[in-house]
């Protein structure tokens, strides 16, 4: 069997956006039920696929997977639960208080700190809770890209210390007497994380080097938070011993040399490698391949197939974009498509092109900078740094409204900021700052993952009522900020995807959600298709066939925008392998119309 060995009743499967752990949790999820276990997967990702993944429409409550016996899945939805959340809190209120009251409790718990501390409640009652989960006999988690995986992990910790150190009797969240009311259950969750009898984490990743980067970061911050049981899958590994065909030479030297380069204390983990499958893993036949993929169907000939048609590759839309000599350029899209070389890709064109260009990035992972391996002219790389930006934003709200307040209010104002909301706003703010310097030259934004990002782009009203309960100013560039990010002259937003199922769906959901927030996209990037690649080895021409509906389901949308760029040979790394991106089209296989 293909997936890691399962000894304990809890399992996280963490990792980098795109590296497979919601197909890997639902393919050991399977694997587990069809061995005789009763097991729930649970989604704690703003941005779940769980539903796609498995073929059922999933709710908040544990739902049977149809030709699988035993097991069971949910999601956590996180609007829904700080809706609920919120109004557990204001209920006992109504008919007592006045309705100005009454709506000021409202908008106190708007914020995207509500939506992440009632998610964790959520997340808690599962976790913390035996009694919760007692009829299964494994609870598996797919959690989400690992920026918020971290984020929610530390969470026990986070909360359990302001709800200790609080005195003011409110906070963000409002009573603090309905926070100290879960600082049992807080404790309790803490301590199954980090018991090894109890939690396993699976770290999932592709043999890449950023992918064995980021992997080898969450551990190193997992095992400070005293979690050691974990185990590595190496998810998609191809090989091949022929040299007549470039692609897969280059795909097989790429896995092989980032193997023999792992981080030392990642490779020391114990682990398994699942091989490269060519078809998608949406259905639960395809899950069940995961497990046993030697009886996989492999065809021995590369098929003809019609390319005729396909979108052209990127050249054109930057070529357009660097006509209107400014603005801002955000690239969007579910985690491991390829936001962040693509942002890096187009930032180095429209600076070779004479433009003045900041490249800059809101991922808490932040790849962006190692994207680059020297100076450009023209071109400076920045990163939103939540550390630093919450430390200047709580330095000047306290010389601002500091001076004027006795001993008690200030301590009191101290205690507020050190709540989890400082940082959404000090981030939010700086992200308005960077997008303000698009009046005068490119600002490329390599942004978070779907979930993070419209959690961002959803927090401007919110924004207005925080700062001002904090006493902190309000920028112009906040209030510019959505104006902007609606006026198509000067935000375009690129919306990233993979000819895949799942990201394509995921991306169709995003635009969904652009829409209700009045940002339409400037145009859809379809990127590392095999189908476009030239590849003549049979197993990447089957993967390769899978991807046409997909990007006919892309480019056959009328009046959309629409590149496909290849899956290259050479490694998209530094000035001439970012390059390739925009140049790159293979006019063999494709109608290239640039």
């Amino acid at each position: 069997m293909a997936l890691p060995d399962i000894q304990t009743r809890y399992l996280f499967f963490t990792g980098k956006g795109g590296v497979g752990k919601t197909s890997l949790s639902c393919a050991t999820g399977l694997a587990l039920a069809d061995g005789g276990r009763k097991v729930l997967i649970v989604s704690t990702d703003p941005a779940s696929n769980l539903d796609e993944v498995l073929g059922v429409a999933l709710g908040q409550a544990p739902t049977a997977i149809p030709e699988a016996s035993g097991l069971f899945a949910l999601n956590i939805d996180p609007e829904a639960a700080a809706h609920a959340y919120r109004e557990r809190m204001v209920a006992p209120y109504r008919g007592i208080l006045p309705a100005a009251a009454i709506q000021s409790m409202e908008e106190q718990f708007s914020g995207a700190c509500t939506v992440e501390i009632a998610a964790f409640d959520e997340f808690s009652k599962l976790l913390g809770d035996p009694a919760a989960t007692s009829n299964f006999d494994h609870v598996i988690f797919d959690t989400a890209p690992t920026g918020h995986t971290l984020r929610l992990l530390t969470l026990p910790a986070a909360w359990s210390e302001f709800i200790a150190t609080a005195t003011g009797g409110a906070s963000c969240l409002g009573p603090l007497a309905g926070l100290e009311k879960q600082k049992a259950l807080y404790a309790a969750t803490v301590a199954r994380l980090s018991n090894p009898a109890e939690t396993a984490v699976v770290l999932v990743s592709r043999p890449e080097a950023a992918s064995f980067r980021e992997a080898e970061r969450t551990r190193a911050e997992l095992a400070e938070l005293g979690i050691r049981n974990m185990t590595l899958v190496i998810n998609g590994v191809f090989a091949t011993d022929r040299r007549d065909d470039a692609i897969a030479t280059a795909m097989s030297r790429r896995a092989s040399a980032a193997l023999a380069q792992m981080p030392k204390a990642l490779a020391n983990l114990p682990g398994v490698t699942i091989t490269f499958l060519p078809r998608g893993t949406v259905g639960l036949q395809a899950l069940r391949l995961m497990a046993h993929p030697d009886v996989a169907e492999i065809s021995t000939a590369c098929e003809d197939f019609p390319t005729a048609g396909l979108p052209p590759g990127l050249a054109g839309l930057v070529a357009e974009i660097a006509q209107a000599g400014c603005g801002v350029i955000m690239t969007m899209g579910k985690g491991g498509v390829g936001k962040t070389t693509l942002a890096a890709a187009i930032a180095l064109t429209l600076a070779r092109r004479g433009g003045k260009v900041v490249l800059s990035t809101t991922d808490p992972a932040a790849h962006v900078a190692a994207t680059l391996d020297g100076n450009v002219p023209g071109l400076t790389v920045t990163r939103i740094d939540p550390v630093h930006e919450v430390a200047q934003y709580t330095r000047e709200v306290l010389e601002k409204a500091g001076k004027t307040l006795d001993a008690g209010a200030r301590a009191m104002l101290e205690e507020d900021l050190r709540s989890p909301c400082t940082e959404e706003i000090a981030v939010f703010r700086a992200f308005a700052r960077t997008v303000d310097g698009g009046r005068d030259g490119f600002v490329v934004l390599d942004t978070a993952p779907t979930g993070h990002t419209i959690l961002l782009l959803d927090a401007a009203e919110a924004y207005h009522r925080e700062v001002m309960r904090t006493q902190g100013a309000m920028p112009e560039s906040v209030r510019q900020l959505l104006p902007r990010l609606r006026d198509q002259d000067y935000t375009r937003v690129l919306i990233v995807t993979l000819p895949e199922a799942t990201p394509v769906h995921e991306a169709e959901r995003l635009q969904g959600d652009l829409a209700r927030a009045g940002i339409k996209p400037y145009a859809w990037v379809i990127n590392q298709s095999l189908l476009a690649s030239g590849t003549h080895d049979p197993l990447l021409c089957q993967r390769g066939a899978y991807e046409l509906p997909f990007i006919r389901r892309v480019a056959d949308v009328p009046g959309m925008r629409c590149a496909l760029i290849p899956w290259l040979a050479v490694d998209p790394v530094g000035e001439p392998g970012l390059a390739q991106l925009v140049s790159s089209g293979n006019r063999d296989r494709l109608t290239d119309v640039l």
